[in-house]
């Protein structure tokens, strides 16, 4: 028997649930949130079946397994995500949220070399707060953590339109097209410095955060 055949009956069955959960925890965030200015949009969603099938098929260089346990292991079976509008923002978010909910990990996410362009991103692991879940739920039924990401609209347009191209491509992508794609990475870095220093101008008078 294949791992999705053992995998993907247990994680449909758990689907429902995650999705209750997953608008519970968007609806939490967005309350969190609510007096914090700047904040273009709060999303919380379950992993999908064949992502999260997909992802459970991993393994590590030496062959093995990377999740033996997937239901309880993966721990992005609900991601939630906060798109923000500058790069302060980041930062901004980061520490209200990190007032009112526990994480585990924290990952700020950038190209390996300064000469490259490519993802960034702040990632969290977070438990899951148990006000977040409806009434409805077992709390037993639920993962123990979630993902969260904070980005910039420059960070998500490019991530969002890389994964379209990159990753479901019909086929691998050649080298002028890779370099297309690190130089539409290079502009969205460029706009996220530009709209940073040009809000730090304009707005010093504001007593915002």
């Amino acid at each position: 028997m294949t791992i999705s055949n053992d995998v993907r009956p247990s994680y449909e069955a758990r689907y429902p649930t995650l999705e209750l959960v997953a608008q519970g925890l968007e609806n939490h965030l967005r309350d969190m949130l609510s007096e914090l200015p700047r904040i273009d949009a709060i999303n919380s969603r379950a992993k999908s079946i064949d992502r999260f099938v997909l992802k459970s098929k991993k393994i590590n260089d030496d062959g093995s397994l990377k999740y033996k346990n997937p239901l309880f292991q993966i721990q992005d079976q609900i991601g939630a995500r906060i798109n923000v509008f500058y790069l302060s923002d980041v930062d901004v978010v980061k520490n209200h949220v990190s007032k009112y909910m526990k994480y585990i990990e924290i990952q700020d996410k950038f190209p390996e070399s300064d000469s490259e362009f490519g993802y960034f991103g702040l990632h969290f692991i977070f438990k899951i707060p148990e006000d977040a879940i409806p009434d409805s739920v077992e709390v037993d039924s639920v993962p123990e953590f979630f993902e969260l990401q904070i980005k910039t609209l420059f960070q998500h347009a490019w991530s969002e339109a890389h994964h379209d191209l990159g990753y479901k491509s019909v086929r691998p992508l050649t080298s002028d097209e890779k370099r297309r794609v690190a130089f539409t990475a290079a502009q969205a870095w460029g706009a996220d410095k530009i709209f940073e220093e040009l809000a730090k101008d304009l707005c010093s008078n504001d007593n915002s955060p």
